[in-house]
């Protein structure tokens, strides 16, 4: 078990965004499951959407990722604690979206896959172990 952001799933969509993590985070996805909070959704959307005003992906090609994603041994977290995910985000200046993933992973003491460079910071700052490193 492991926590997965948006940003590793992005990266699978757009070729010019691979990354050693994820590639890491999505073959560890044959063998296990990752827990994402529902928010992950919503950002994922987001950024495929961006894409396709960008014309970097069609919306076919939105419908087909998403189906990809969809079908993958993920499991909803829908309970963070607020009052922790505030504090992580002031501690470490991350919005608090992405202290929600930071957060979930270490209330489940499990590895985080990400590749935004600040939460990566924050999550060695708090010894949470990332895919990709090791983990």
């Amino acid at each position: 078990m492991f926590v997965i952001d948006a940003s590793v799933a992005a990266s699978w969509c757009f070729p010019d965004e691979a990354s050693p993590a994820a590639d890491a985070a999505l073959r560890r996805l044959a063998e296990d499951s990752a827990l994402i909070p529902s928010l992950f959704w919503f950002e994922l959307r987001n950024v495929l959407l961006i894409g396709e005003r960008r014309r970097r992906i069609a919306e076919t090609d939105t419908a087909r990722f998403l189906g990809f994603v969809r079908d993958l041994p993920l499991e909803i977290d829908p309970d963070p604690d607020g009052n922790l995910v505030l504090g992580l985000a002031r501690t470490h200046r991350l919005s608090f979206y992405d202290a929600i993933y930071l957060e979930l992973a270490q209330r489940k003491v499990v590895p985080l896959a990400t590749l935004d460079g600040e939460l990566i910071a924050a999550a060695k700052a708090e010894k949470v172990p990332l895919i990709g490193e090791g983990a």
